[in-house]
């Protein structure tokens, strides 16, 4: 596609049903030395947008993917320690009940609920909802106030049903 053709395309996706979604200045002009060169667009980086909720989270949503894929091997550990007899699980139990063991924990509890809730709130754009700019932020908003709730509801009732802190 020519690069005029393409330039023209922007502009008509801007004009469309995602045109508040779109940046005032989608792309940033590159700076030519020779005469004879075009210049080309440069991706916009976080320079050009002001950094909002919505892309907070979509960060914190990537992050939280990769801390799940983590907290999968402990689960793993669990399960093989169980299965392998009372010395291992005796093991498990001492680095999981340790003060780090059980942040760890912690943060691989929120980190499940918030990649949860974030994957709903992406399920309601997936159906063509949400996209105003105050429903973008109050998804958000309660995507990272849910999962850090929730995250506190479940320990606090697991330590309930527990007896208590140990």
């Amino acid at each position: 596609m020519p690069f005029k053709a393409f330039c023209e395309r922007g502009v008509a996706a801007r004009s469309g049903r995602f045109a508040a979604l779109m940046p005032e200045h989608p792309m940033a002009e590159a700076k030519t030395s020779s005469p004879g060169s075009v210049a080309r667009p440069l991706s916009p980086h976080l320079q050009i947008y002001r950094p909002m909720l919505t892309m907070m989270m979509s960060i914190v949503h990537r992050i939280t993917g990769g801390a799940l894929f983590v907290g999968t091997a402990i689960v793993a550990w669990w399960l093989i320690a169980a299965a392998s007899g009372p010395n291992a699980y005796a093991t498990f139990e001492w680095v999981m009940g340790s003060i780090i063991g059980k942040l760890v924990l912690f943060g691989y509890t929120w980190a499940l609920i918030h990649h949860m809730l974030g994957g709903i709130r992406h399920l309601i754009w997936d159906m063509g909802a949400g996209f105003g700019p105050q429903e973008r932020e109050w998804l958000a908003a309660a995507t990272l106030v849910g999962s850090v709730g929730l995250t506190l509801i479940l320990w606090v009732v697991g330590y309930m049903m527990l007896g208590g802190v140990r």
